[in-house]
């Protein structure tokens, strides 16, 4: 990969290598599956007879439970962690936002993401998209291996025919990623 370098006008171009393409295609799309199935339904505007339809709101009809799916939980965090009523009214109010949010920006990356590889360019708000959906990525991934912030020694611990070892490889690959478009956005 190229690294992110910044471009007139605030945005950001890098180029990447086919399989670097392939692979953010692949682990994007899987953040997108996760989150959507047990999603619930967004909720339906009503139609507007008076003016002021915004204060005309049903709630969700069902109360969604803390996903019981750690990556799931990472992503769609409890909003009060001491306080489970709280936290289930929040979570009644704004997970299926917070859900449709987290698709948006990642099917914003796919859309901007040449599949074949090659030059990326990107505006701002893009990039922002773009920094979301690579840390939902790197969240989900992160908790799937367990990394803890001692990385670099959880990594060192595997031999190079591990399984994991390749994963870790691309958990890393994605922070440099990740700091190669801040670094070019700052």
């Amino acid at each position: 990969m190229e690294p992110f370098r910044s471009t007139r006008g605030g945005g950001v171009r890098a180029t990447l290598a086919p399989a670097e393409a392939s692979l953010l295609r692949s682990l994007v799309g899987q953040v997108i599956t996760l989150i959507a199935p047990d999603g619930p339904a967004a909720p339906k505007p009503k139609p507007q007879e008076e003016p002021d339809g915004l204060l005309d709101w049903d709630p969700p009809a069902e109360q969604p439970e803390t996903p019981t799916d750690p990556v799931l939980a990472r992503l769609l965090p409890d909003g009060y962690r001491d306080d489970p009523e709280a936290a289930g009214e929040f979570r009644k109010y704004t997970e299926s936002g917070l859900r449709s949010a987290k698709q948006e920006t990642a099917q914003e990356m796919l859309d901007t993401l040449p599949e074949a590889g090659g030059k990326v360019q990107l505006t701002h708000d893009q990039a922002q998209a773009w920094l979301k959906a690579l840390n939902d990525v790197r969240l989900a991934l992160g908790v799937r291996l367990g990394v803890t912030e001692e990385f670099e020694e959880q990594w060192g611990r595997l031999a190079a025919d591990d399984p994991q070892w390749a994963a870790y490889e691309v958990y890393a690959w994605l922070g440099a990623v990740q700091e190669s478009l801040v670094q070019a956005l700052a």
